[in-house]
Formats: structure tokens, sequence, C-alpha cells
């Protein structure tokens, strides 16, 4: 099969598999809280950092202990949860609909670069990964197509966050993120306890 088909169809397998992934729920919510910018350069970092492990370790990811992979994700969404609800008891109510914070460029991409690396650890899109490339012994063209669908998956995710702003206050955002973010973290956890 020719290198760019396979990286079209890795492209357009990982794109719908992605969509209703938790990935694309941290990139909304990290995408009203910072500069976007910041944020998808933290992401797609993680995102190749992924792929890269998905195609060095082909389909032994699958063998991965997932109770402790689910232990960290649920930990990480119920920290997170707390983070959004911390930081929006410190905002002034006058701060609706107000930019992002500009946090520094290290500090947002590192931390949106380990929610999403932890996150998207074992996760079936990078199995998925792992998968195609064995099947279609063409890792480059697999990679890159892999990592192009998550990078737009959760751009797009970004960009739907700082639409929001223009037409929901940001304390509603943040209260329905953080408990989404705990439900999640709570399904994580049930899924660690009970293998």
């Amino acid at each position: 099969m020719h290198s760019l088909t396979v990286a079209a169809l890795t492209f357009g397998v990982v794109f719908l598999a992605e969509l209703p992934d938790k990935t694309a729920l941290a990139s909304l919510v990290l995408g009203t809280k910072y500069r976007a910018g910041y944020v998808f350069a933290g992401i797609a970092a993680a995102f190749a950092l992924q792929v890269g492990l998905a195609l060095a370790a082909g389909s032994l990811l699958a063998l991965l202990p997932q109770r402790w992979v689910e232990g960290v994700t649920g930990l990480l969404f119920l920290g997170g949860a707390a983070m959004l609800l911390w930081h929006q008891e410190d905002e002034d109510d006058g701060a609706e609909g107000r930019e992002p914070v500009n946090d520094s460029f290290w500090k947002v991409a590192g931390t949106s670069f380990a929610v999403v690396a932890v996150a998207e650890f074992g996760d079936l899109t990078q199995i998925m990964t792992a998968n195609l490339a064995a099947k279609y012994d063409e890792p480059l063209a697999v990679g890159l197509g892999a990592w192009l669908a998550l990078c737009a998956v959760s751009g797009l995710a970004i960009l739907g966050g700082q639409k929001l702003l223009r037409h929901v206050p940001m304390k509603v955002v943040v209260r329905v993120a953080a408990l989404v973010m705990v439900a999640l973290a709570g399904w994580s956890l049930f899924k660690a306890v009970t293998g």
C-alpha cells in the first residue's frame, strides 16, 4: 500500500477514535484557561511522544498493566478538577469573558504535555497506532497520520474552548469541566480498582 494512502487511512481512523476521547476534553479545558498556542505546543509534543512509543513498542503496549494506567489517569483528572476549582476561587467575578490566563510558555506547555502524555498512555488510539504500524509495515506513514489526527482533534477542542468563552461565562465553563473531570476520574479509578 502506498505511504500516502496509509497515512490518510491512519488519520481517518485515529481522528474518529479520538473525537470522543478524554484528551479532547482536556484540550478544551486547557484551551479555556490558557493561551491556545502554548497549550497546543504541549499537547502536540505529548502526542509526538505517544505516537513514537506506539511505533517503537508496537502491540506490546496492550500488555501494560491497565489498572495502573487507569489509576494514574483518575488521579490526574481529580487533580485537574481541583486545580480548576481552586483557580476559579482566586478570580474575581468581574473577570468573566476576559482572555484566558497568560502564564509562562513553559508552565502551560509543560502542564499540557504532562496531562496528555499520561492520559494517552495505553489509550485506544495509541494501541490502534501500534496495530496499524505492525499491519502496514510503514511506521513513518502511520506515525505521521496518527500524530496529525491527534493534533487536529485537540486543535479543534482548544479553538472550541476559546470560542465558548464568548457565549458562556468562565465560571460556568470551569464548574462544568470540573464536574466532568470528577466523573472521568471516578470512572478511571473504578476501572483501576475492579480491573
